[in-house]
């Protein structure tokens, strides 16, 4: 496989771990707000007097969870580790294959 090849990979798969971290923040941020959001409107239910079973509430997707976000962003952390890990190999090989330590 050709060190080029290598590099590549390397690159690709910090992207797409970068992407996932970016989806994976993202997700426990929503589902921080959405928890945060709960805790309110049962804030106000109690201020109001309102008995729960009264409230009328919208149907909404399932929310991110956050236990899950956390996993996925600690797994994409060790991928982008790996990656760079072999983005810092490939050049290493190319240094010494040119004679060049970089």
């Amino acid at each position: 496989m050709p060190i080029g090849d290598v590099l590549n990979a390397g690159v690709e798969g910090f992207n797409r771990a970068q992407q996932n971290i970016e989806r994976a923040s993202a997700d426990i941020n929503r589902a921080t707000i959405d928890q945060q959001s709960d805790e309110q409107l049962a804030q106000q239910r109690q201020l109001e007097a309102a008995r729960p079973e009264e409230a009328v509430t919208a149907p909404v997707s399932q929310p991110p969870r956050i236990d899950e976000s956390l996993v996925n962003l600690k797994v994409e952390e060790f991928n982008a580790k790996a990656n760079a890990q072999t983005i810092q190999t490939a050049d290493e090989v190319l240094g010494t294959l040119i004679d060049i330590k970089v």
